[in-house]
């Protein structure tokens, strides 16, 4: 709770290193300051919301909502300008640590709003906190913007890991299991489909090779000899000479 109260002998905890003047003349202006600086804001709270909380303190002159320099959306600081002194010494005597967007936020007094510090200082766009910040704050985007950016680095290297799978295992199509590379279930029935095949092949080299060890057969247009049987028998033959005497071979056996 001692962090939402502010030391009432010092005009303001924040020293800010642009301005361009010496911490006296910068002390001075805090003293003469119309301006009152909003800080730990929501990033979705609405200029609405700001001045309907400020406008209880007294009227108000303008608003200015901080803003991401490359987003161009609210960042979670803003500058509220007042007409008098006592408007804004009330805003930061009663409003600093109100509930704003169910966060606390810190008003403190400013020197001066001038073009240009409606931007955020952060390398990213946003205020110089929310770069390193390592806690988890759902009203400020989230965890750091470094943090962020380690986090995505790590999802990037998981997600190019999982698209490279080098222990996959190997798939088999229909045309792999006809050359045999199907499972075990499949090696019987394999079996069977070339069985047909080579038997066929095999009665047709037996044919083959039998009908080589045939004799031939001699044909003629009018007569036909019969196939002599090899180291069997001789056939006997009547040959009629031109003298009309017939001459016998014997059969040998």
């Amino acid at each position: 709770m001692a962090s939402l109260f502010k030391d009432p002998s010092k005009l303001s905890v924040y020293r800010d290193r642009r301005f361009p003047g010496t911490q006296e003349e910068f002390e001075a202006a805090l003293l003469a300051s119309l301006t009152v600086y909003v800080g730990n804001m929501s990033f979705y709270t609405t200029e609405e919301q700001a001045y309907e909380l400020f406008s209880r303190a007294g009227e108000i002159k303008k608003i200015i909502m901080g803003l991401d320099k490359n987003t161009k959306t609210p960042c979670g600081f803003c500058f509220v300008l007042y007409y008098s002194r006592e408007d804004a010494e009330d805003a930061v005597k009663y409003i600093s640590g109100t509930m704003l967007d169910d966060r606390p936020i810190r008003v403190d007094f400013d020197w001066g709003f001038e073009e240009g510090r409606q931007w955020g200082r952060g390398r990213s766009g946003g205020q110089v906190r929310d770069e390193y910040r390592t806690d988890y704050d759902p009203g400020r985007g989230g965890y750091g913007k470094m943090v962020q950016k380690e986090l995505e680095a790590q999802r990037e290297l998981v997600d190019y890991g999982v698209g490279f799978q080098t222990n996959a295992p190997p798939q088999f199509d229909r045309a792999d299991r006809k050359r045999g590379y199907g499972d075990r279930n499949d090696r019987g029935d394999y079996q069977r489909r070339r069985s047909a095949p080579d038997m066929a092949r095999r009665a047709t080299d037996s044919d083959s090779k039998r009908d080589a060890n045939q004799e031939p057969v001699l044909t003629s247009s009018t007569f036909s000899f019969p196939p002599l049987h090899r180291h069997k028998t001789f056939i006997e033959y009547s040959m009629v000479s031109c003298t009309g005497k017939e001459s016998q071979v014997s059969r040998e056996r």
